[in-house]
């Protein structure tokens, strides 16, 4: 295994996907199949209903995350998209842990909503890219989520892949 050359994360809204949904669900980076009984229980126990972005505050939200991520963490913004229920990113290889960047990138979403409940699941999962063929996987993967009418709107946090990579090759 080479070295890290970037880091996917993905973080879900409070309630949108719950152990067991039918769409499948990650535990500990492993995809497990749809099991109902485990859905009901933990819907049964959430203390709110579930959370969902508001259209109107995606672009909001998806920049307070690019500029908290960069100015508090110095992360490289590789790919970023929020979406309803979700977010990912594409960071550069980082020295803070991955649990930072994240708590990071939720805190500001956070902090620029002042909502008054839990917006986010506890978790996250985490994809490492060690080549450049993964990395690009990724970066396309994040792209693709965006509608097509932002796709080619600016996002000013991103770095440019080739710039990235020539930067590490230094």
């Amino acid at each position: 295994m080479g070295r890290t050359l970037g880091i996917m994360i993905t973080a879900t809204t409070y309630g949108t996907w719950l152990r067991g949904d039918r769409r499948g669900w990650v535990d500990e980076g492993r995809i497990l199949p749809a099991a109902p009984p485990l859905e009901a229980y933990d819907r049964a126990r959430m203390k709110h209903e579930p959370f969902t972005f508001r259209r109107e505050d995606l672009l909001a939200v998806e920049r307070a995350i690019a500029e908290s991520l960069v100015t508090r963490k110095s992360a490289v913004i590789l790919a970023l998209h929020v979406g309803t229920w979700h977010m990912h990113a594409v960071v550069g290889a980082t020295q803070h842990a991955i649990a930072d960047i994240v708590k990071c990138a939720k805190d500001a979403a956070r902090y620029a909503l002042h909502p008054d409940r839990p917006i986010w699941t506890a978790g996250y999962d985490k994809r490492f890219c060690f080549d450049e063929r993964a990395l690009i996987a990724r970066i396309n993967y994040v792209n693709n989520h965006r509608p097509a009418h932002l796709r080619s709107m600016p996002q000013p946090h991103v770095t440019p892949l080739a710039e990235y990579l020539a930067a590490r090759n230094l």
